[in-house]
């Protein structure tokens, strides 16, 4: 494969820069009304100095306006040098905003060492409403533009055009795993693979080939911007390297995507040995450090909440208790490492339920394994309403604060599904269940078993204090939106 010496084009690059252009000018304002508004909240229209001095002998004094200027472009200049704005940054998600709060970090420790070496201390109010509020500003504006581009993308538009190369079951699996995500920013124009005996060359909706010697120009008939390589076993190192100028040349990113499935980017480190960039995989941990930051942060929050709606749920109490049944249910689950526990629910149903389910298995809208109907006639009218806005699940901070369950799992099985659970899915009791968890913000009882099962395992190996925190959030727009809930 001979290097060819075209013009370098940049195919797809259009709308990065278009994109990476609008979050320059909204940080720009962001930080501007940030510091400013500190000088004002703090110093109101008067003039006020900072004066600096490295000896007796030797100091001057900065007008606050200026400061402030020198804030914002410093703070600015940072955001560029950390990358927050390049181009296979943005609309990340949690890269990006990971990255700005670390660059926020480093603007504040970088004043706080330049302030020692000068010996000059800026005004504690002024600092304490810059900085939290230039964070905070910063994220929320990353967070709307993400969620424009999201729509964007789901429209069709902001796409990388990417073809796919490597061995078939990859290639199958690669695109099945991008189809899954329509907000992941991939378009897949084009997969060039082998054929088995057993395998035809049909990959739905991508246009298929096994011409290897013709990466190149499918690239360029596709006016693609990325190739995604899942395997490179046919090219050999040699091809590769070769493969590697051709698309450096035209400025077409290359993306290797490896073997394996659902693990989380803090697990995976690269090691380059002997020229080889090798992947280092950390296995996911169940006990220590982490876990028991993680039960804190659940009594925590739990106490708090239950605090927070003790009038709600001595309300919902009494409106359970009309019907004079009993105000909880208790349902027998299965928790961490198989031991059976009480999970608490407000009794949404009438109090002979459990004697008329027999009559409506037939009748179920679940995923194959567990029983829901979207109209079960068990279900009280009150019930219902709990049920849609899941207050129903309140009664089971309870359960996290007496350690059987945790504000963020897998969902609590019931002894008759784990009794069919298979290694893989056995893997979910690694863990305690939870309130919530990826299978309740991605569609609750709409998903499928498999689906489910996948979700669960995800969470298992790559669980994180903050995945909890973003967890806890989108389930408040799961709840709202209450899709998926009866």
């Amino acid at each position: 494969m001979a290097v060819m010496t075209k013009p370098v084009t940049e195919v797809g690059t259009g709308w990065q820069r278009s994109y990476s252009s609008r979050l320059l000018t909204t940080d720009f304002l962001v930080i501007l009304v940030s510091v400013f508004g500190a000088q004002l909240i703090r110093f109101g229209t008067s003039a006020q100095e900072l004066q600096i001095s490295e000896s007796k002998h030797w100091q001057f004094a900065l007008s606050y306006t200026l400061v402030s200027l020198i804030l914002v472009f410093t703070w600015m200049a940072a955001l560029a040098v950390f990358d927050t704005r390049e181009l296979r940054v943005v609309g990340t998600g949690p890269t990006e905003y990971k990255l700005m709060v670390e660059t926020v970090l480093r603007v504040f420790g970088l004043l706080a060492i330049v302030g020692l070496l000068f010996q000059f201390q800026m005004a504690r109010g002024y600092l304490l409403i810059a900085f939290p509020a230039g964070l905070v500003l910063l994220l929320l504006s990353r967070w709307l533009w993400r969620q424009w581009l999201i729509r964007k993308r789901k429209s069709g538009e902001f796409l990388h055009r990417a073809v796919l190369v490597g061995e078939y079951e990859k290639v199958d699996h690669v695109a099945t795993q991008i189809g899954r995500d329509s907000a992941s920013g991939f378009q897949l124009v084009s997969a060039i693979t082998t054929a088995s005996n057993s395998k035809q060359l049909d990959i739905p909706g991508i246009p298929t080939s096994s011409n290897y010697d013709a990466i190149v120009e499918t690239l360029e008939n596709t006016q693609a911007d990325t190739l995604i390589l899942a395997s490179a076993d046919v090219l050999g190192p040699k091809k590769m390297r070769r493969l590697g100028w051709e698309l450096e040349q035209r400025k077409i990113d290359l993306v290797v995507a490896p073997a394996l499935t659902d693990i989380a980017g803090p697990r995976i480190h690269t090691r380059p040995v002997a020229g080889l960039p090798l992947i280092h995989i950390e296995y996911p941990e169940f006990t220590g450090r982490k876990y028991w930051v993680k039960r804190v942060f659940d009594i925590i929050l739990a106490s708090m909440l239950i605090v927070l709606l003790s009038p709600v749920l001595l309300v919902v109490a009494l409106l359970v208790k009309s019907d004079g049944g009993p105000v909880i249910f208790k349902q027998e689950r299965v928790g961490q490492n198989h031991e059976p526990f009480k999970m608490f629910k407000f009794r949404s149903m009438v109090v002979d339920a459990e004697l008329k389910l027999a009559a409506l298995l037939d009748q179920t809208d679940g995923n194959g394994v567990l029983f829901k109907m979207k109209n079960d006639p068990r279900i009280t009218p009150v019930g219902r309403v709990l049920r849609r806005f899941s207050i129903d699940e309140l009664p089971q901070l309870f359960n996290v604060l007496n350690g059987t369950m945790s504000l963020v799992g897998p969902r609590p099985p019931l002894p008759s599904e784990v009794e069919n659970y298979d290694d893989l899915a056995g893997r979910r009791l690694l863990v305690k269940p939870g309130i919530t968890g990826l299978w309740q913000v991605s569609g609750r009882s709409d998903l499928s078993w498999d689906d489910s099962i996948r979700l669960d395992l995800y969470y298992v190996e790559n669980w994180s204090l903050m995945g909890d925190i973003i967890i806890l959030y989108r389930t408040f727009r799961a709840v709202f939106a209450s899709d998926g809930a009866y």
